[in-house]
């Protein structure tokens, strides 16, 4: 008997097969992305984060929204022409406030109109990104959440809170210091909310709405609801379209790493869909 045949036969069930079927799944994303921007005639970027894990230990590797991510999507911006809408796909726990901060800003100066879909959730600093948008679009129960800094482990409320209900000659210099940083991170976050919220509320209610998200009212993974939404004033609509949870469907959490942020890399003209129609 040849032993090498089942060899061969094993290797390309654990190496080739695998490798063959992410392409497939790849080669579908991009189909369905480009399918999605011809009916909707705008750009669409998807940033997706699942718990994702090693194939060989099968340790959960948790997915966030980091400065790789803010840079691709600022790419796929660059890319795109100032009068040509934006969709923006979000699935997300949140990320690093300086790379939320720079996507929402690209996002808010962007001219055309730009929506974002949330299928599932988009919590802290997706939040921040969905607030950047013209038009959040949700499944009816879909959430956000809230927008409170948080320092390591903790809140930045709390620290605050723990601090201002003790003796300041009985706290260390240490805590003093995280208390420090904490005040100013949450006057960051505040003015930045409201500076995005700035052209959906009349000044008062932004920034009203500002430091109702980031003044750790609530936990960090508080699920605020579309009747919320609506009931602050945001531009939140219900019906959220079929192809995003096709689109969904096609992101499983395979056990290599993916890029998170994906659009198709190449600049856009106003016409590109007229050929491509013709």
């Amino acid at each position: 008997m040849d032993f090498s045949y089942f060899f061969w036969i094993i290797f390309f069930a654990f190496t080739v097969w695998p490798m063959l079927r992410q392409q497939g799944i790849e080669r579908a994303r991009m189909k369905l992305i480009r399918a999605i921007e011809l009916r909707r005639q705008s750009r669409l970027i998807t940033m997706i984060h699942r718990q994702e894990a090693i194939s060989i230990l099968g340790l959960p590797i948790s997915r966030y929204i980091n400065i790789e991510d803010s840079e691709q999507v600022l790419r796929a911006i660059h890319l795109t022409p100032s009068d040509m809408p934006i969709d923006l796909v979000l699935h997300t726990p949140g990320g690093l406030v300086l790379a939320s901060e720079q996507i929402s800003h690209a996002l808010m100066r962007h001219k055309a109109k730009v929506t974002v879909f949330v299928p599932h959730y988009a919590m802290s600093g997706g939040t921040m990104v969905a607030l950047a948008a013209d038009e959040i679009v949700m499944d009816c129960n879909a959430v956000l959440g809230p927008v409170d800094p948080q320092l390591g482990q903790y809140p930045a409320a709390s620290i605050l809170k723990a601090v201002a209900q003790k003796n300041i000659d009985k706290v260390d210099d240490n805590t003093l210091i995280l208390a420090d940083m904490a005040g100013k991170a949450m006057r960051q976050v505040e003015d930045f909310l409201t500076k995005l919220l700035s052209d959906k509320l009349t000044p008062e209610a932004a920034k009203d709405l500002a430091r109702t998200l980031s003044e750790g009212r609530w936990t960090h993974d508080y699920p605020i609801t579309c009747d919320q939404l609506v009931d602050m004033g945001l531009p939140v609509v219900r019906e959220l379209p079929a192809e995003v949870y096709d689109l969904m469907e096609l992101y499983p959490q395979p056990a290599q790493r993916r890029p998170s942020v994906q659009y198709i890399p190449v600049p856009y003209e106003r016409d590109i869909f007229k050929k491509t129609l013709e």
